[in-house]
């Protein structure tokens, strides 16, 4: 081989060498980014949890992942870009849908954090998720079925009112962000029945699905006298049973009620009608918590 074709070979090698360099993603820097969770809950087919970091202000998805029946993760550690990890500010995590078009986050997100050096802990109630950690809600219920005209069956329904105040609002409970709502539930033979989702204690909720054909209160709550779902019998007795005001990300796919359940009462077995009764506050026992470091 002549020193022109030696020459012309190295001149080569060093350009494919240098093109390969500046193409091959295997040259980039990548840092793990771990999170430690718990309280996280299975979304179903339809939904999964996605991490975002917000960098100079954007937030840049981390990669998404479920969580089993057990509660566990199916992925705690990301690879992310070293400067656009280095650079990050906060964690926020959020809720998808599965598959997802978009790009960008959901309205709802579930927990956030701030990273103080490299690490973030992370909660409900920092002002990129919830807002608040639902431990000062307080509630009131009574048992009574207003919107069938009978007088036989007054422990067959909830409201979540205190007849005290005129009647007045039984429930006291922060404003939600956007993705989300409030759901009351009642809890009958281990199934639990919604009463309707909504945003306002002072209203009422966005269902009827089981209560008479006469007016009921204008607050949330339902009389279970007819329509009764497959294994139940609906009028029926409240007493003994539980009720529990939850928080339900919005749109929401599953009949059950969500993770976050800052309000549950059992009833009393002898639990009188019309007669109100407090709430027990659940936030503490109920809300996720983790720690994102990179």
């Amino acid at each position: 081989m002549t020193f022109k074709n030696l020459l012309f070979v190295a001149l080569l090698a060093i350009t494919f060498t240098a093109c390969k360099d500046d193409d091959d993603p295997q040259t980039s820097t990548t840092e793990a980014l771990n999170l430690n969770l718990t309280g996280l809950t299975d979304l179903g087919n339809d939904y999964a949890y996605e991490g975002w970091i917000m960098v100079d202000g954007t937030p840049v998805t981390t990669g998404v992942f479920t969580v089993d029946a057990n509660g566990t993760p199916s992925k705690t550690s990301f690879d992310i870009d070293a400067t656009q990890l280095e650079k990050s500010t906060a964690f926020i995590l959020t809720i998808e849908p599965s598959p997802d078009s978009d790009p960008n986050p959901s309205d709802v997100h579930i927990l956030a954090g701030d990273f103080s050096g490299t690490n973030a802990t992370l909660s409900v109630d920092h002002g990129a998720a919830l807002g608040n950690d639902f431990t000062t809600a307080t509630g009131t219920y009574i048992l009574a079925t207003p919107t069938d005209g009978m007088n036989n069956n007054e422990k067959s329904g909830v409201w979540f009112l205190d007849p005290a105040t005129g009647p007045g609002p039984g429930l006291n409970l922060p404003t939600l962000p956007a993705g989300w709502k409030y759901e009351g539930w009642a809890v009958i033979n281990g199934t639990p029945v919604s009463t309707g989702t909504f945003t306002s204690p002072s209203g009422v909720d966005d269902s009827d699905l089981f209560s008479g054909t006469m007016g009921g209160p204008a607050y949330p709550g339902e009389d279970f006298v007819q329509n009764a779902p497959t294994g139940l019998s609906f009028p029926t007795d409240l007493a003994g049973t539980t009720v529990v005001i939850s928080i339900e990300p919005s749109p929401d796919n599953s009949t059950a009620p969500f993770l976050l359940k800052p309000l549950v009462a059992p009833v009393d077995a002898a639990a009188a009608d019309h007669t109100p009764y407090s709430m027990n506050n659940n936030a503490v026992a109920t809300n996720p918590t983790g720690t994102a470091t990179k």
